[in-house]
């Protein structure tokens, strides 16, 4: 009689997926279609979407441009509505992790590739690193024109007025306007894009950027992008400017922290207490807290602390929240 053995001691090399999972031809187109849409910026460029291990919604266009670039020493994050221990991004992180034998972390400032659903980091990311963000819905004309036809020649005119229409309408009834997340953006001057949806929060991060942001929808088949220091403006009026989400007197009831964005937690007693979306950051700042040398691990975020007042571009732009 053999003595026991271990499942992975039966098991024989898994030798049917290549390195990444994809196979290298789509690997190689995705690599084709990113670099085109780096040189058009926020041009919606189709890609011919892969099956993957998971449900087409639940991530795959972000997966599928994470894989296609995703090295042995690279270091991956992956967030779910800020969060890194959400099932979405830990099952995600596990996958590519196993398929690629990259390193893995929950430091946004040490990661190189930053997978994210709905958010974007609250510390500032450098030129070293990419920003991969999931997208449901790449086409921001989507609720004023239902034919796919006719959006695309909108935007090969540059044919927006509908869109503005749909935002005075808004204003109109509402006296506000009423997008939350998803809010429409025009990049360099030229194609107006749905930056995921991600909170109006967040749209100004994307403006002149250090690293390089990657939308892609798997189950849309299609990609497009916005390179680093590259021009990302929120479409707004001369006399009803682009606002984002008032939390004002939010404080974060674990870090103590402010002016970021927050999630707020429904209480018993009818009231609500709020944390801090990016859980990576906010176990740094309570860290901080509890260094007693005075230092501190947390990185430079897009919103001051103390005064409110957020970054662009590496500048502090003269604007209260």
């Amino acid at each position: 009689m053999t003595g026991h053995r271990t499942l992975s001691e039966l098991a024989s090399p898994n030798n049917g997926y290549s390195y990444a999972f994809l196979d290298e031809y789509a690997k190689r187109e995705l690599r084709r279609k990113t670099l085109k849409a780096i040189a058009i910026p926020g041009y919606q460029v189709p890609y011919a979407s892969r099956e993957l291990p998971i449900a087409r919604g639940w991530g795959t266009g972000g997966l599928q441009a994470t894989l296609s670039l995703v090295g042995p020493e690279d270091n991956v994050k992956v967030i779910d509505q800020g969060a890194d221990d959400s099932v979405n991004a830990a099952n995600l992180r596990r996958f590519i992790f196993r398929v690629s034998a990259c390193h893995t972390t929950t430091d946004t400032l040490a990661a190189t590739i930053v997978q994210s659903r709905h958010r974007v980091p609250e510390e500032i990311m450098g030129e070293h690193q990419i920003l991969v963000l999931q997208v449901p819905d790449p086409e921001p004309l989507r609720g004023v024109e239902s034919d796919i036809g006719k959006s695309r020649e909108m935007h090969g005119d540059g044919e927006y007025g509908l869109l503005w229409l749909g935002l005075y309408e808004q204003l109109v009834r509402y006296r506000r306007v009423t997008i939350g997340a998803s809010y429409p953006a025009l990049v360099h001057g030229r194609y107006v894009m749905s930056p995921s949806p991600i909170p109006r929060w967040d749209v100004p991060k994307l403006h002149m950027a250090q690293h390089l942001t990657i939308l892609s929808a798997g189950r849309e088949k299609r990609l497009y992008v916005v390179p680093p220091y590259t021009s990302v403006k929120p479409l707004e009026f001369d006399d009803v400017p682009f606002r984002i989400e008032n939390q004002r007197g939010w404080t974060c009831r674990i870090s103590g922290g402010s002016n970021k964005f927050m999630s707020e937690i429904p209480l018993q007693s009818g009231g609500a207490e709020h944390e801090i979306s990016d859980t990576s950051y906010r176990e740094k700042l309570v860290a901080d807290v509890k260094r007693v040398d005075g230092t501190e691990c947390a990185g430079v975020p897009y919103y001051d602390n103390e005064t409110g007042h957020f970054y662009i571009g590496g500048f502090l732009k003269d604007e209260e929240l």
